[in-house]
């Protein structure tokens, strides 16, 4: 059986405004099905990373989905085919209804109003938030309003799901709840986390990133009983 190349980067390289050099010549796979923690200390390029795979940033160098180099003619269908769920939950929230707000991406598809819907309450279904979905995002807690920020980004059907410090500012309860959730959905998902714990619950591959470059990529039991590694990047 065949298997299927989800993201492929060819030596990426990415400089901030400021000057900063913060991705220096990454190459990396992900393969459909993968599941993937990008780690490393603050500074290490991980985020940056991670808003190539949708095209929100674009640097020198090469960056494929699903075999297709993401360029400005097919930004679209890239931003369907890798959904980014962002480390603040407001950052995706903004409409007067959680219905509303995970609607949004659907109708901006051209998708017919009943069509939106029904995808968003499936959505909003599949992170366990249907009862909420006339409640303003507002009156959620920070942890329901991460699992709405996801249903927002379910509702578009991405194959790839790509998300940046998940289980960041959640209580106990909440990251357990939010780690279970994660683990149950089928799609391939890429997590950007400083949560080491997180990382070996979710994800089966390991890519350690330090100072913008990969440092390590292995499994990840392996790579988190690599005290020599752990010690030298957290």
């Amino acid at each position: 059986m065949s298997v299927t190349e989800a993201i492929r980067v060819e030596n990426l390289h990415y400089h901030y405004p400021n000057g900063t050099h913060a991705l220096k010549g990454i190459s990396l796979q992900i393969w459909e099905g993968d599941s993937v923690a990008i780690v490393g200390p603050n500074g290490a390029g991980k985020t940056t990373l991670l808003l190539h795979f949708n095209g929100l940033l674009r640097g020198n160098g090469k960056v494929f989905v699903f075999g297709e180099e993401i360029a400005p003619h097919n930004l679209l269908r890239v931003r369907q085919l890798v959904g980014l769920v962002f480390q603040d939950p407001d950052d995706q929230l903004f409409m007067p209804t959680v219905l509303e707000d995970v609607a949004f991406g659907p109708l901006n598809l051209g998708l017919r109003q009943e069509e939106a819907v029904e995808r968003a309450l499936r959505a909003l279904e599949a992170v366990g938030m249907g009862h909420v979905a006339h409640r303003s995002p507002h009156q959620l807690s920070y942890g329901e309003r991460k699992k709405v920020a996801i249903a927002t980004v379910l509702a578009m059907e991405p194959k790839v799901l790509a998300l940046d410090e998940p289980t960041s500012n959640l209580d106990p309860r909440s990251r357990r709840e939010l780690i279970a959730l994660l683990k149950r959905l089928p799609v391939t998902k890429i997590v950007v986390t400083h949560d080491l714990d997180a990382a070996a619950q979710l994800c089966e591959r390991i890519v350690v990133m330090n100072a913008g470059r990969i440092v390590a990529d292995g499994n990840a039991t392996e790579i988190l009983s690599d005290a020599t590694l752990m010690a030298a990047y957290f």
